[in-house]
């Protein structure tokens, strides 16, 4: 029987020693982060992730052992599969110590639903790395130490399974899918969680666990996974929590309300620009030396500037999502990503009914993200890279084009869109802040693919080079800019949810309809929407789940803050978590708002909020009750 454990033993050798690599580079990475304390308990419980991993991905070449014919005639046939199993395991199992290491750099977590999500776009995501990273040089890393692991292991990838009966074949096979078995059923991604900091939790995971413990839980239904409100209230709670000053409901249940604001409409042009990561600690204004934003600093020094916005996640899509159809973010996937996210109410359904243009730019190709499908589906003129010559680009990377040339791109679709003679909605999405940080040169002093900082200036400076041209534009003086990032450069903390790592800034600039303000009220990215509709005076039929911020009373403000699975309220300085297996979670952020601490007493009543926010928003999606209230759905879909 020893014989035909061999192979299994040898890959085991390389597995737990490569994973004991990783999990110490990893230490050395979060070295500062990490209270060496945790240390102790993370090692061994990423022991257990390493049993459980390797349980699984040693089951194939079990399989190729047992399940073989006796050697004999068929002896070398065996030898040849067998190296070929033991080669690409170990290729595999060296890439993806190297991969970790790298989304580790990017992310500051082992691999999530991010990486099960990109696998999706693997030209743009292999491309990224590919002009990320010196490849060529390390694919041949890789090959050498695959190469060199299995020279060092030799002996053990030659197994003699001469005098292994077929019962004790059946026996082993019968062993690992048990075990296996048992490892599915008993161990989750969460199984073994540290609370306390998130560093400490992450290097005692898998990466390789992580990987699939994503893929399964890519969609999640709120009512199988988290703790509910009893369904009878849920609706009434919901009421009670949108229920503002301009607000009337339209019927007895349901959230469709007529907001009245006083005043006569303004109608602009609107302009809203949403910037690749930009976190708010990038600007000076909220503190950053480094001059990064000069652009931006000064916009926001003449414009209606909010101080204390909070993104609903870490992902373009749900910045996107938020600033389109204002919902609590899902967990699981994106509505942008999501069957049946047509035909949603939201503030294109709101310009739209107003006779507005609704166009949607964006630098890449717009299939990414399902941008394309999700806009167009929503009533948007979808435009992105496809509509710019080769000579029109300074500069592109795989994510897209520069920056500077989407906004000559946009310059020339409202040119063309303000000559018919109706206000337009264009929504740009940016490219340029993301790896590998590369832009035009001689733009800024700082070199292109220098890093971060680098791309961050480029952009402001595309943002202020965008609003000079405009300015000479005749459309300019009706126009409201509205600026504002995605979701923040990095969500990593100490915790599940450091708050710090969704603050994000935002602004509305025009200087004929908005005078200079400092807005230092606490504000999800949802509330964007309903607020700039507010202040330029519209009445509409709304299902915003937002509020129109000039509209609530002191004191009810709150964010909503999200993973793809852990789902946060920000209110009255308690962050609220509700987390798989229906637990639940509520501390009180640190002062820098990368940690947090437990809350002493329970607070019933945000938990309460919290799950009302996110059970009616993910119940309502399901039902087909965040579409537009005028749109009839195909037979099919009733």
């Amino acid at each position: 029987m020893k014989n035909l454990l061999r192979p299994v033993l040898g890959l085991a050798i390389a597995f737990f020693a490569l994973a004991l690599l990783t999990r110490c580079g990893l230490l050395v990475a979060a070295r500062q982060e990490l209270p060496w304390l945790l240390v102790w308990i993370s090692v061994p419980m990423g022991l257990v992730y390493d049993l459980a991993t390797f349980a699984l991905l040693a089951l194939p070449l079990v399989a190729l052992q047992s399940l073989l014919p006796k050697p004999g005639r068929w002896r070398t046939l065996h030898s040849v599969l067998v190296q070929i199993a033991v080669l690409l395991a170990l290729a595999v199992l060296v890439l993806v110590a190297v991969s970790e290491w790298l989304f580790w750099d990017e992310f500051g977590v082992r691999f999530n639903f991010i990486a099960v999500d990109y696998l999706v776009y693997t030209t743009e995501v292999v491309g990224n790395i590919w002009q990320s990273y010196p490849m060529p040089a390390i694919l041949c890393g890789l090959a050498l130490t695959t190469a060199v692991i299995y020279g060092l292991l030799s002996s053990w990838w030659w197994p003699d399974p001469q005098t292994v009966t077929g019962s004790q074949r059946g026996a082993f096979l019968l062993f690992a899918i048990t075990f296996a078995a048992l490892d599915l059923w008993l161990l989750d991604a969460d199984s073994l969680a540290l609370p306390k900091n998130n560093y400490a939790d992450q290097i005692g995971r898998n990466g390789i666990y992580q990987f699939f413990s994503a893929y399964r839980h890519a969609e999640l239904d709120y009512l199988s996974f988290y703790r509910q409100q009893p369904a009878d209230t849920l609706d009434g709670d919901l009421r009670r929590l949108l229920a503002t000053p301009e607000a009337r409901f339209r019927h007895d249940h349901g959230i469709e309300r007529d907001i009245v604001n006083r005043g006569p409409e303004q109608h602009p042009n609107i302009v809203l620009i949403s910037i690749e990561s930009l976190s708010a600690d990038f600007m000076s204004s909220f503190g950053n030396s480094k001059g990064l934003t000069p652009n931006l600093d000064r916009l926001a020094s003449n414009s209606q500037f909010f101080t204390q916005l909070y993104a609903t996640g870490n992902r373009t899509v749900r910045g996107l999502e938020a600033l389109s159809i204002g919902v609590p973010p899902s967990p699981g996937e994106a509505i942008v990503k999501r069957p049946h996210n047509d035909h949603l109410f939201g503030l294109g359904s709101v310009l739209a009914a107003k006779d507005y243009q609704l166009l949607f730019l964006y630098g890449g190709y717009s299939y990414f993200d399902n941008m394309q499908q999700y806009f167009t589906a929503n009533g948007y003129q979808v435009i992105d890279r496809t509509a710019l010559a080769p000579a029109q680009i300074h500069h592109e990377t795989i994510w897209g084009v520069a920056d500077e040339d989407l906004f000559t791109l946009a310059l020339n679709t409202f040119d063309a869109s303000a000559a018919r003679g109706r206000p337009f909605f264009g929504q740009i999405m940016t490219v340029s802040n993301h790896r590998p940080y590369t832009y035009p040169e001689g733009r800024i002093d700082i070199p292109s693919k220098t890093g971060r900082d680098g791309a961050v200036k480029y952009t402001d400076w595309a943002i202020g080079n965008f609003i000079e041209r405009a300015r000479r534009q005749p459309w300019f003086d009706n126009t409201v800019f509205v600026i504002v990032a995605d979701h923040c450069a990095s969500s990593a903390g100490r915790v599940d949810l450091p708050v710090r790592r969704y603050h994000i800034p935002a602004l509305f600039y025009s200087p004929k309809y908005f005078p200079p303000e400092r807005v230092d009220r606490l504000m999800s990215q949802i509330d964007l929407a309903p607020t700039l509709l507010g202040k330029l005076g519209m009445s509409y039929r709304s299902q915003f789940f937002g509020y129109d911020l000039a509209q609530l009373a002191p004191g009810r403000e709150r964010a909503l803050l999200a993973t793809y699975q852990q789902l946060g309220l920000l209110k009255a300085g308690v962050l609220s978590i509700l987390k798989p297996q229906r637990l639940v979670l509520q501390q009180l952020p640190d002062a820098d708002g990368d940690g947090a601490t437990p809350l002493p007493t329970p607070r019933d009543d945000l938990l309460a909020e919290a799950i009302t926010w996110y059970q009616a928003s993910s119940v309502m999606f399901q039902r087909g009750e965040l579409r537009d209230a005028e749109y009839a759905p195909p037979e099919s879909e009733r």
